[in-house]
């Protein structure tokens, strides 16, 4: 949704509801049509399939994320083409895996030598590498983000104190003008005129309602757009900035589940891998 507003900025919401289950709907049925390729690369084995993928196209954007967190000096031009590179290195692989599959064990192995003899894991820490050092010499070559870019997005710039906006005051509305008779004469005008456009407003919402047809009403429930109106405006507050400081009991819960879980992870896939 967020490319169809740049192909269509003025997108209203229902477009962007139905763009977005259409999409999910075309991505199931890639799923479906792409396991036959499943079962024909890795011997079939899942396991090795999905990781095999997650090492040609996940490491460049976890070193990115990392780097990002952890470097202050990072910027958006060092992280594109880190991603842009080690992306493009990824699905070179990737395709290279689907076109030369791995041939049996009476055979002769006419592969070439990336595919061959080196392993996908041990090829997801080389394109970790070459993302890394794409990232800082692009990152060191320009310039660096400001101090606000970075303030509270860094684990170095997490406790920065915040900045609030400088909020700029509403203007006081006009006061009504008022008629010869005074100004009860005024507010009945006003209270008449809102009960008419409210009413106008119910009768075409209803004459809308009546209009659609039963297939429209049930492609809109599908959509989740069922009793929603297009004029309908969405709003959206600044958020709140919350304190990050956290009690010490909590803290020191959330960091044995956290070694435990890393833990857990690191042996199964040592063991499974």
């Amino acid at each position: 949704m967020d490319l169809w507003n740049h192909v269509r900025p003025q997108a209203s919401e229902k477009e962007l509801m139905i763009v977005g289950r259409v999409f999910v709907l075309l991505l199931v049925l890639v799923s479906i049509l792409w396991i036959p390729v499943i079962q024909a690369s890795q011997g079939g084995q899942l396991f090795i399939y999905i990781q095999s993928i997650s090492s040609y196209l996940q490491p460049p954007v976890a070193v990115v994320f990392i780097m990002g967190c952890f470097w202050k000096r990072s910027n958006e031009k060092g992280a594109f083409w880190g991603l842009i590179l080690g992306l493009i290195l990824g699905l070179i692989r990737l395709i290279l895996d689907f076109i030369y599959a791995q041939p049996q064990c009476d055979q002769p192995d006419e592969r070439p030598a990336v595919v061959k003899d080196i392993h996908y894991l041990y090829f997801s820490m080389i394109l970790s590498a070459v993302t890394l050092i794409t990232m800082s010499a692009m990152s060191w070559c320009t310039e660096p983000p400001s101090k606000e870019m970075v303030s509270r997005l860094t684990w170095f710039t997490r406790h920065d104190p915040v900045v609030h906006k400088e909020q700029v005051p509403q203007a006081s509305p006009l006061p009504p003008t008022l008629s010869q008779n005074g100004p009860a004469e005024a507010s009945s005008t006003n209270i008449q005129l809102d009960t008419v456009q409210e009413n106008m407003s119910k009768t075409h919402s209803c004459d809308v309602t009546r209009k659609q047809s039963r297939v429209v009403r049930a492609i809109l429930w599908l959509c989740g757009l069922e009793g929603k109106d297009q004029a309908e405006l969405v709003s959206r507050e600044d958020p709140v900035i919350v304190s990050l400081e956290e009690n010490p009991a909590v803290k020191a819960l959330l960091n044995i589940n956290l070694i435990l879980c890393i833990s857990c992870a690191i042996f199964l896939w040592g063991y499974f891998a």
